[in-house]
């Protein structure tokens, strides 16, 4: 499912998309070919799991626009963490950013686009202390998706797209 640069782009587009639209903050992700990380805080007014409802079924429906047919995407459910401290993030968001050095797919995260490590990307920060405080209870967590797998041939995050991926092989 993320296994193009197409499904990627589009992944994307609907994460950025609800960031805009304030429903949380985006502090980390990277997508993976078989999963996604996200570290994220939900607006007030918005829960985590509504915020994961809303990235799962707003790419799901924008995939099945563009790809013409609708099928399910997502396995049920989500891992997650909640975060407890700002030692808590900084290792959450290291580990996120890890993951393609981890499966030796780039030798620096920076290198790998679907990362927020990649150069370019606008991120939120650290929640203040303040806002932390308006919370009620932990709201910022460590997210795992993880979509159904694809056959083979429609996988899209291949080493082949990635010109650092070349340089690991």
């Amino acid at each position: 499912m993320l296994s193009n640069l197409m499904s990627a782009s589009l992944f994307l587009k609907t994460l950025y998309g609800y960031r805009r639209d304030g429903r949380y903050e985006l502090h980390a992700f990277v997508l993976m070919p078989e999963h996604v990380h996200l570290l994220l805080t939900p607006a007030l007014e918005v829960t985590l799991e509504r915020a994961i409802q809303l990235i799962k079924g707003g790419y799901s429906h924008a995939l099945g626009s563009v790809i013409g047919r609708k099928s399910e995407i997502w396995q049920r459910g989500l891992t997650d963490h909640r975060i407890r401290d700002q030692q808590d993030f900084m290792h959450h968001r290291n580990y996120i950013h890890q993951n393609p050095v981890a499966r030796k797919i780039v030798n620096d995260p920076k290198q790998y686009r679907y990362c927020s490590a990649y150069p370019g990307f606008k991120l939120d920060p650290w929640p203040s202390a303040a806002k932390a405080e308006l919370l009620e209870g932990p709201q910022l967590a460590r997210v795992e998706l993880v979509p159904f797998p694809v056959p083979r041939e429609e996988t899209l995050l291949r080493q082949s797209e990635s010109p650092a991926a070349k340089r690991v092989r």
